[in-house]
């Protein structure tokens, strides 16, 4: 019986955020639009299966949810200081740089994670990601300590993903 839901559900949270995103791109909450939505959250899960052999097991939801958080709040609080620095400080002020962030995980799940949360954090893009994915390139736009970014994205980001993914 496990088996069967296991095949049946192989990807649980994509089924469930795919019927969330299809009615919400319905604009309008009705009963035939959730059960269409479960339908393709299940049929498109089960049909990509193939493509997915090695998906992460040890997903730890509990611990994500602290992590959005932690991500939205730090998203908030880079919107007020890059807008700090583009309306009070001169191009020839600023001090972006390169930063080379050695990667400790190896699911590419979490390192997609992480370098979408680099990216959608104002101040800081995901610029490439090493050949052995060994290594992240992130641009900062303004720091005066490219190895204090470079630890805080260590310490505050993918520390985390660790142990979510792991």
């Amino acid at each position: 019986m496990i088996r069967f839901w296991n095949w049946l559900l192989p990807h649980p949270l994509l089924t469930v955020l795919l019927a969330l995103v299809w009615v919400m791109l319905q604009n309008q909450l009705s009963a035939g639009m959730v059960v269409f939505g479960l339908i393709l959250g299940i049929v498109i899960p089960v049909v990509t299966a193939a493509w997915w052999p090695d998906r992460p097991r040890g997903f730890r939801m509990g611990r994500f949810a602290v992590y959005m958080l932690i991500v939205l709040w730090d998203i908030l609080i880079a919107n007020i200081e890059v807008a700090w620095i583009v309306l009070t400080r001169p191009n020839a002020k600023m001090r972006p740089a390169w930063v080379v962030v050695p990667l400790d995980l190896r699911q590419p799940e979490a390192i997609t994670v992480l370098a979408g949360t680099i990216t959608l954090t104002p101040g800081t893009v995901s610029a490439d990601l090493s050949d052995q994915g060994h290594c992240l390139l992130v641009h900062a736009l303004d720091t005066p300590d490219p190895d204090a970014v470079r630890d805080e994205i260590k310490h505050r980001y993918e520390r985390r993903l660790k142990e979510i993914f792991e």
